[in-house]
């Protein structure tokens, strides 16, 4: 069954010695609910509690924590508790930036093979949206894809498809219909050879109706977008599902920000005509802002480059050094708060005062 779902002989040696001297077994996370993991193993689903040792790491670490996707070592105890011992290395990993003024890193999903981003052709796609979600796509080491569903409510699809090729260039766009079936099969072929494709995306734009659609079956819930054409909340949690004829899809809550962080390379990727142009500037540090020698703001004026790439590409830029500023704000702080733990526990204990008896 794991084989399936992309166990190969590489992931089996790397955890062979490991597994046989601890009585352990290997299993894929499909879920995480408050603590408790659902793990799917040889023998089926399998609901583990995290280990002590992996307990520790998180403390200091969040991300070190399981999340759906990862490849996993299990282990029953005498008294038939399950804890889940060890995450294996991840191959690749979606990261996005938590809400609030730190900027920690939070793991959507991991050893995925394509970042899949799923986008309503109703209404018309913000490419600026799409552009930063291509460009956490890119970040996380998998290959992207941009499918547009709901193309049955639409008379454009191939127009406005061509609109979001142009602006992700180097990344396939396949256009679907759930309720038609139009697309789907072509989107399916994506995961022949066992892959993992993990869907990301606003809530209400179709993923859990594309899950339904590449399963062959009502496995997850759906729900009708609100009159005011903005989404409904379905999947509260990432769930891994496996397909009948080999692979898997992670089914992922509707994202309603997506916040970068250490995104350099996605950004690069993502914006790879801007960063051409830039690359030729007269000064190293060209702010694009009207320095002299600009290629960037020349190639604009000259109509070699898009304006609105240009503005998209900006804040993107901007944004990742708010959040690396946050980040070394956040850092320094916690070194701070350390040493002055290490500070007190080093010193001696004031010796107390001789009381002296009432007269």
């Amino acid at each position: 069954m794991l084989e399936t779902i992309g166990l190969d002989a590489e992931l089996g040696r790397a955890v062979a010695g490991w597994a046989a001297a601890t009585d352990a077994s290997v299993g894929r996370v499909v879920r995480v609910d408050r603590g408790l993991v659902s793990v799917l193993t040889e023998d089926g689903i399998r609901r583990a509690s995290v280990g002590g040792g992996l307990l520790r790491l998180m403390a200091h670490d969040p991300t070190e924590g399981p999340c759906t996707g990862d490849w996993c070592l299990l282990r029953t105890w005498p008294d038939h508790r399950t804890t889940l011992e060890r995450l294996l290395p991840r191959r690749t990993v979606v990261t996005r930036a938590t809400a609030g003024r730190q900027s920690r890193a939070q793991v959507l999903c991991s050893n995925i093979d394509i970042t899949a981003l799923v986008v309503a052709l109703h209404p018309l796609p913000v490419l600026s949206k799409v552009e930063r979600l291509v460009a956490l796509a890119w970040e996380s080491g998998a290959r992207p894809l941009v499918v547009l569903t709901k193309s049955d409510l639409v008379t454009d699809a191939d127009q406005v498809a061509d609109d979001v090729a142009a602006a992700t260039p180097g990344v396939d766009v396949a256009v679907v219909s759930t309720r038609t079936g139009d697309g789907v099969d072509g989107v399916r072929k994506r995961l022949e050879g066992r892959l993992t494709m993990a869907l990301l995306g606003t809530s209400g734009h179709g993923k859990s109706s594309l899950v339904n659609a590449l399963v062959g079956a009502e496995t997850l819930a759906t729900r009708t977008i609100r009159e005011d054409g903005r989404g409904r909340h379905t999947s509260v949690r990432r769930e891994l599902v496996p397909l009948p004829g080999g692979g898997a899809v992670i089914d992922t809550p509707g994202l309603r920000g997506v916040g970068l962080v250490e995104a350099e390379l996605g950004l690069e990727m993502t914006f790879g005509d801007v960063q051409r142009f830039a690359a030729l500037c007269r000064f190293g540090d060209c702010a694009h802002q009207g320095e002299p020698g600009c290629e960037v703001v020349r190639a604009v004026q000259a109509g070699e480059l898009s304006s609105r790439r240009f503005e998209s590409w900006l804040h993107l830029q901007r944004e990742l050094r708010s959040a690396a500023s946050r980040t070394d704000a956040r850092l320094r702080a916690e070194r701070t708060l350390e040493s002055g733990r290490r500070i007190r526990a080093a010193k001696p204990p004031r010796a107390r005062p001789d009381l002296k008896e009432p007269p």
